[in-house]
């Protein structure tokens, strides 16, 4: 297959934008990206490319973090989510899960638009549950597989929380690579990838990179405040386009 100039422009401005706000927030890439690739591509086609590109985005990302990983937290929660993509996997194949993503994007705009308004928030106690850090690992995992947004629900975790952007992160950026690496896997390994994914994803290698390391350069340079309200905006969008 030969990709028209167009095609071209707007795979590369998909990649580009999805890889920017993945690279800065950690998460939202296919929230991003998706809007036009699965205008662009049919969804056999574009939905591994994204997670392709979602998982070289979290490879760069969890590689320039490396300093500000939790590997003991971040373990408790790809645990839990590694229990909840296969039951994931068996509801998209057997149940119409349309409702439900509806119904958890909507719940993820509120979250967002209230935090966005009331932003001053009592934090709760620090995760020190390993049984429910496990349990919103199982969440992620289980939504993530569903929605492809693996990383909304441990993310307002660390939000209510409190947690600085840098532990925020160190905790939610490798499981976030996990899920997306386990979710991959699972469809090279249930369906043939048409030759056409590897082209795409050729293409798009450069506006890739550009957008990850752009990302990178404003997640270190922005304080923790602006942090806080770019992801709750990205929250809000994200949540907003699995509702719509």
């Amino acid at each position: 297959m030969v990709l028209d100039f167009t095609s071209c422009f707007l795979l590369s401005a998909a990649a580009f934008s999805g890889a920017l706000v993945s690279g800065f927030a950690g998460f939202a890439f296919s929230a991003v990206a998706g809007s036009v690739l699965l205008r662009v591509f049919p969804p056999t086609e574009a939905v591994p490319l994204m997670m392709a590109c979602s998982v070289g985005v979290q490879a760069a990302s969890v590689w320039s973090l490396r300093q500000n990983l939790h590997w003991k937290g971040s373990l408790t929660l790809i645990m839990g989510g590694l229990l909840g993509i296969p039951i994931a996997v068996y509801l998209l194949q057997n149940a119409e899960t349309r409702i439900f993503r509806v119904g958890f994007g909507i719940a993820v705009a509120l979250y967002a638009a209230y935090m966005l308004c009331r932003p001053a928030l009592t934090n709760l106690r620090q995760m020190q549950s390993s049984a429910r850090n496990v349990l919103i690992g199982f969440g992620g995992g289980l939504i993530g597989g569903l929605t492809a947004m693996p990383g909304a629900l441990p993310t307002i975790w660390c939000d209510m929380h409190g947690f600085s952007k840098n532990q925020q992160r160190g905790l939610v950026q490798p499981f976030i690579a996990a899920m997306q690496i386990c979710a991959l896997a699972l469809l090279l390994s249930s369906h043939n990838i048409s030759s056409h994914v590897l082209v795409d994803l050729a293409i798009s290698v450069p506006a890739l990179a550009a957008g990850t390391a752009l990302g990178i350069v404003l997640f270190n340079r922005v304080d923790q405040l602006a942090f806080r309200r770019i992801i709750l905006i990205i929250l809000l969008f994200s949540g907003l386009s699995l509702g719509v």
